[in-house]
C-alpha cells in the first residue's frame, strides 16, 4: 500500500520526466549534429545522367565521400524539367542526410513558369552553398557585321526583327538571356527555338541564324576555330579561357550578368551545424587545385557562397528572372 506523501510524488515524477524528454531529445540531436555524417549521405540530382549539371553533382559527391568519411550516393531523379527531383528534396527530412543539387534553372527560373510547385525556392530549404558557376558568352555567325555589343546593338535597331536569336527552347537560360538583352539594349530579336544545343549551334555557324547565348565551355572551340565570333562575355567578370573577350557590362550594359550555377541545399529545418559544416567542406574541396582544374575541364568556375550569400545571389536572380519571363508570358512548353 502507498502512502499519501508516495501517491502525491509520482505525478511529480512523471512531470519531472514529460520535462526531461525534450531536453534529453534535444541533447541529443545536437549530439548527432556534432557528428554529422555518421551515415550515408543521398545526393538528389534532378537530372538524368551524364549531362553538365550530373558532372558537376558527382565530382562534389565523390570529393565529399572521401573527405567525410561516409558515403554520398547520387540518386538521379530526372522529371518534369528538374521539377520532380527538386520536390523530393523539399520534403525529405530534415537532418543534412538528403541533399539536392539546386541549379538556376530549377531555383531561379522554374518558379516563374510554373503556376504551382511542390517547393519554393526560399523557404523549402535551407541554402548550403553555391559552389560553381558556368558562364555564358554571346556569339554571332561570322556574316554578321558587328566586332563588338556597340556595333551589334546598332546594327539589330537598324534592321528590327531581322536578326534571329537562337536558343534550347522557350524559357531556357540561352532564351532569357537574348530576352535580356533585348530588354537591356533596347533591341528587338527574333527569337528562334530548337531541341538542344547541337541543331542551334549548327544552325548558327551555317549562318540560318545570327546570334546565340551559351555557355563559355560549348561555344569556345568554335571561337577559337573561327566558325564563331565572341562579343562578348555574359558574367561579370571575364572568362579565364577567353580573357581577352570583354564583358556585356563592360560594354555597356551595365549589370549583364548571367551565369548557369549549381549548389547544394537540405531540406527546410537542418540545423545550422550541419549546413556549415558541409559548406565549410565544400568550401575547401572548391579551393584544392584538382577541383579547379577538374571543373575548368568542363568550363565551369569554382565559388563558395555560404547560406547569407547564396542566399542574396538567389534573391537578386529571382529578381532578374521574374520580370523577363512575366514580361514574355513564358508557360511550360506542351
Amino acid at each position: 500500500m502507498t502512502t499519501l506523501g508516495q501517491r502525491l510524488a509520482l505525478p511529480l515524477v512523471a512531470l519531472t520526466l514529460a520535462a526531461a524528454a525534450p531536453l534529453a531529445a534535444t541533447a541529443q540531436s545536437a549530439a548527432d549534429d556534432a557528428g554529422y555524417p555518421n551515415k550515408p549521405v543521398r545526393l538528389i540530382i534532378p537530372w538524368p545522367p551524364g549531362g553538365s549539371n550530373d558532372v558537376l553533382g558527382r565530382l562534389l559527391a565523390q570529393r565529399l565521400s572521401e573527405t567525410q568519411g561516409q558515403p554520398v550516393v547520387v540518386e538521379n531523379r530526372a522529371s518534369a524539367g528538374g521539377i520532380l527531383g527538386q520536390e523530393l528534396g523539399a520534403k525529405a527530412p530534415p537532418g543534412g542526410y538528403t541533399l539536392t543539387l539546386a541549379t538556376s534553372g530549377t531555383m531561379s527560373i522554374t518558379p516563374f513558369v510554373y503556376d504551382q510547385l511542390g517547393y519554393d525556392p526560399l523557404t523549402s530549404y535551407e541554402l548550403v552553398t553555391l559552389y560553381a558557376v558556368v558562364p555564358y558568352m554571346m556569339v554571332v555567325t561570322p556574316s554578321v557585321q558587328a566586332r563588338d555589343v556597340a556595333e551589334f546593338i546598332a546594327l539589330a535597331k537598324s534592321n528590327p526583327g531581322g536578326m534571329n536569336l537562337a536558343s534550347t527552347g522557350t524559357g531556357s537560360i540561352n532564351h532569357l538571356a537574348g530576352e535580356l538583352f533585348n530588354l537591356m539594349a533596347g533591341t528587338r530579336m527574333l527569337h528562334v527555338p530548337y531541341k538542344g544545343g547541337g541543331p542551334a549551334s549548327t544552325d548558327l555557324m551555317a549562318g540560318r541564324v545570327h546570334v546565340y547565348f551559351a555557355s563559355v565551355a560549348s561555344m569556345i572551340s568554335h571561337v577559337k576555330s573561327g566558325k564563331l565570333r565572341a562579343l562578348g562575355i555574359g558574367s561579370l567578370k571575364r572568362a579565364s579561357q577567353l580573357p581577352d573577350v570583354p564583358t556585356l557590362d563592360e560594354q555597356g550594359l551595365k549589370g549583364y550578368d548571367v551565369v548557369s550555377w549549381v549548389g547544394i541545399v537540405a531540406p527546410a529545418g537542418t540545423s545550422s551545424t550541419v549546413v556549415n559544416r558541409l559548406h565549410g567542406e565544400i568550401a575547401k574541396i572548391m579551393a584544392t587545385a584538382d577541383m579547379r582544374q577538374r571543373l575548368a575541364s568542363i568550363g565551369a568556375e569554382p565559388a563558395a557562397m555560404g547560406p547569407p550569400e547564396f542566399r542574396a545571389f538567389l534573391e537578386a536572380d529571382l529578381k532578374r528572372w521574374g520580370p523577363v519571363i512575366k514580361q514574355l508570358d513564358i508557360k511550360p512548353e506542351s
